[in-house]
């Protein structure tokens, strides 16, 4: 069940809603979280019911480990121990369903061995599940969870807008709004909020990232069947992909924060407009944020704190000081980073090249700082803007890797790209260009069209998506700016530079949210691509 289906939007969502708030009301909060509770298995299992079994599990096993873990004081082998079993379970169940075959498939590559594992259908959400578990161990460990009320954690695990999707949030941001008497009171602050996010977030995943995918899956198919791709075709379904996948991901995560607000929870922000990112570093503090923090707080700072023990102890040099303490942090959290998004070399690759940029954006950094005399650009708002324009290139670059279905078609994608396959003009302009068009042929550019393959539909239509998503993204105010009231204690709440695009609980926003919402509504029967599947 996704929310952007009928079955969600007019049965699902008003009956859960409705029956919450009604038991909430008489003071039955035990009974209104176990509704919830079971809602939200009911939407998972109407995937696959069988997979409800391995859910639950995962929810029995983790509670009895943090019960295990936060009540004994015993900082030994004992206690490691069972963080270790913890640990060690969760990764295993996750690795069999979502890595498996990918294992099996390079074993019997390099041994030339014939191993063949049944077909694994991967369970929605379970890398979501899993690290917000583990996370949750870990804290437990170091005495940093307080309450252990079993139908808490379920709902902390299951609350079906995070669920399948994201954001990954955390228990001290979660368990503590459970125990509060507001959330069980229909509020009609939290409904108006809570469906104008959604309906927001709705039109960004029916209207706009669908709108654009039509776009962009045609010409990473044709080079997957092996089509030689131009120039254009190469650069405009690498653009038409890069905004269909953020539109996507945060339009899911709008729709997840509205739901939830809905019930009066309050989950993270996911998405801070990150193609305005002026560096790489800049971009990942936007881009699925929630999984930043995660990298951050339970993989980054541990590793980096340990190799940064071990130079100081060993005395080492300033190169290889660097090469402890950033590069080997940076190559390990972000392989870990590529391989968290999907069970292929291709995002390896693209966790490995993020991570190469974070590389070169710390020595780039170091070399500034170290001259500091020395400007190469004097205007602050010109070198934003070649910052902005090599980020988001190289952004660009990195998401064919993600999108390509095998590591030949993102060659074959970036040979294109890099107009190692030629570069082709519109026929119109032959014998029009003057001197200029004999230079372009004697640099080997011919002039057979820009899209002679015709796998990117309406140029026309296709480049002014390109060209108005584009000035979305770059421009405009993102979903938390325009919502920047939401929490008063929300840290990046800097509200939108247009203040006519700021939401308020006015007439005329909501005639404009209610027209978003129909016209999004009028379109889920569309062709859709839920795009987290293989997370």
């Amino acid at each position: 069940m996704l929310f952007n289906s009928y079955i969600f939007i007019f049965i699902f969502l008003p009956i859960t809603l409705l029956g919450f708030h009604l038991i909430g009301k008489q003071g039955r909060h035990r009974v209104a979280i176990a509704w919830l509770v079971g809602a939200s298995l009911f939407f998972y299992g109407w995937w696959n019911p069988a997979y409800l079994g391995l859910l639950l599990f995962s929810i029995i096993f983790n509670y009895s480990i943090g019960i295990s873990l936060g009540s004994t004081s015993d900082s030994g082998l004992s206690k490691k121990a069972v963080l270790v079993t913890g640990i060690v379970v969760n990764l295993s169940l996750l690795g069999y369903f979502k890595y498996a075959n990918f294992f099996i498939d390079n074993l019997n590559t390099l041994a030339s061995t014939n191993i063949t594992l049944s077909e694994i259908i991967l369970p929605l959400g379970i890398s979501f599940f899993t690290f917000q578990q583990i996370t949750y161990l870990v804290d437990a460990y170091d005495g940093k969870t307080k309450e252990y009320n079993f139908l808490h954690y379920c709902l902390f695990v299951t609350f079906f807008p995070q669920l399948i999707a994201g954001p990954i949030v955390h228990h001290k941001e979660m368990l503590p709004q459970f125990a509060k008497d507001v959330i069980y009171r229909l509020n009609s602050k939290y409904l108006a909020i809570g469906l104008t996010i959604f309906a927001l977030g709705l039109f960004k995943k029916v209207i706009l990232a669908d709108g654009i995918s039509i776009y962009a899956t045609p010409v990473f198919d044709a080079a997957e069947a092996g089509v030689v791709l131009t120039f254009f075709e190469a650069w405009a379904g690498s653009f038409a992909y890069a905004f269909q996948l953020y539109f996507d991901f945060s339009g899911y995560s709008d729709m997840a924060i509205g739901l939830a607000y809905m019930f009066g929870i309050l989950l993270p922000f996911n998405f801070n407009s990150p193609y305005k990112a002026i560096n790489i570093a800049d971009f990942w503090r936007r881009w699925h944020i929630t999984l930043s923090r995660l990298i951050r707080d339970y993989l980054w700072n541990p590793v980096s704190l340990s190799l940064t023990r071990y130079a100081m102890n060993k005395k080492y040099g300033r190169f290889s000081t660097f090469i402890l303490n950033i590069v080997a942090p940076i190559i390990f959290s972000f392989f870990l980073i590529g391989l968290w998004h999907g069970a292929g070399w291709n995002f390896v690759l693209f966790g490995l090249l993020h991570g190469l940029y974070i590389i070169i954006f710390n020595i780039w950094t170091r070399v500034k700082y170290s001259y500091q005399g020395v400007v190469i650009i004097k205007s602050k708002n010109v070198s934003h803007i070649i910052g902005w324009l090599i980020t988001f290139t190289s952004v660009v670059l990195s998401w064919v890797l993600f999108r390509a279905d095998s590591i030949e078609a993102s060659i074959s994608i970036y040979s294109s790209m890099f107009g190692l396959n030629g570069i082709s003009l519109p026929v119109s302009l032959d014998g029009k260009i003057g001197f200029i068009g004999g230079w372009l042929e004697g640099m080997g550019v011919v002039f057979h069209g820009m899209f002679v393959n015709g796998v990117f539909g309406s140029h026309f239509v296709g480049v002014a998506w390109i060209f108005i998503l584009g000035l979305m993204v770059t421009l405009s105010c993102n979903t938390q700016e325009m919502i920047n009231f939401l929490d008063s204690k929300r840290k990046n709440s800097i509200g939108c530079q247009y203040h006519w695009l700021e939401w308020h609980p006015t007439r005329l926003w909501s005639v404009f949210i209610s027209i978003l919402l129909i016209f999004s509504i009028l379109n889920l029967s569309g062709a859709s691509e839920f795009l987290y599947f293989q997370f």
